[in-house]
């Protein structure tokens, strides 16, 4: 059976890709094996290296508190971000060239400058123009600099996510008497919101992976940080590497699962019911709108 994509491979397409494949796990194993003889030959797989990490220690006094500075600079981000994404989505779409173009202009420039770039910047700018203290400064800039990236990421992702609906949502909208704003809030965005949701995870993993820039440029205490004090202490550097790859890897597939229970859930409670808007129905619902509940 054929696909709209590609053709159903025959039978000597079908050997080849299992030829392949077993060539990939046998160069894949070759490779594990190298770096662990390698590891093996400059003492790296010493028990008294991995040690460390069975004890609490370890973990209460800089992974985990790391991993909490990580987790609040990316939560605290993406709650900024998210509406301000929104925002600047919407108005990009805007009817009004006023609108539109001021909207365009931020987006496209804060899109165009690295993060790293922009937190360099607003840590400088706490530092000589507020009263900022230096304890709270790193996490100040951190948040500000994944704010400004993010919201301009996100801002094209809301707007992907509403052009990317049919336009006979809005046109059938439009013609039972639904106004823009109605149509926008009612209609456009709780479809565009499934569909915009991984697109929305991917960006909050980058979120979290970001954070490490503010440890390593202008001090903050996150997880990558934590680890180079650890492996300081310890004398324990790619063994401390390993573990925190480990927690990235983790922290990641947990959002990236809940992303795709969310989506589920989210298509699951919007099917269709059957039920047709009326006229009268939407006479009723503009009602609302003006006289409120």
């Amino acid at each position: 059976m054929s696909s709209v994509l590609y053709d159903t491979p025959g039978p000597r397409a079908r050997r080849r890709n299992v030829l392949l494949s077993v060539l990939f796990v046998l160069l894949l194993a070759l490779l594990v094996w190298w770096v662990w003889q390698t590891m093996d030959d400059k003492g790296q797989l010493k028990w008294s290296l991995w040690e460390p990490f069975t004890t609490s220690d370890a973990w209460t006094t800089y992974l985990l508190p790391g991993l909490g500075d990580t987790l609040k600079a990316a939560a605290l981000s993406m709650v900024i971000a998210l509406p301000l994404g929104a925002f600047f989505g919407i108005a990009r779409m805007s009817e009004h060239r006023w609108v539109r173009g001021p909207a365009a202009v931020v987006v496209e420039f804060f899109r165009s400058i690295p993060v790293l770039l922009l937190m360099l910047f607003a840590n400088e700018f706490y530092a000589r123009s507020t009263g900022v203290g230096t304890e709270d400064r790193p996490l100040y800039a951190v948040i500000t600099g994944l704010v400004l990236y993010n919201a301009s990421v996100l801002a094209e992702i809301v707007r992907a996510g509403i052009l990317a609906l049919p336009k006979g949502q809005t046109e059938a909208s439009y013609a039972i008497g639904l106004r823009k704003s109605q149509t926008m809030a009612g209609i456009l965005l709780p479809q565009a919101v499934t569909a915009m949701l991984p697109a929305i995870v991917s960006q909050l993993v980058v979120i979290v992976k970001d954070t490490a820039l503010g440890g390593v440029m202008i001090g903050y205490t996150e997880l990558l940080n934590a680890r180079s004090t650890l492996a300081a202490n310890y004398a324990n550097v790619i063994q401390s590497f390993v573990v925190v790859a480990i927690i990235y890897i983790i922290v990641n597939f947990l959002l990236t699962s809940f992303a795709g229970w969310l989506e589920g859930r989210l298509r699951r409670s919007k099917r269709s019911t059957g039920a047709v808007l009326g006229a009268e129905d939407a006479v009723e619902l503009n009602a609302a709108e003006v006289h409120g509940p």
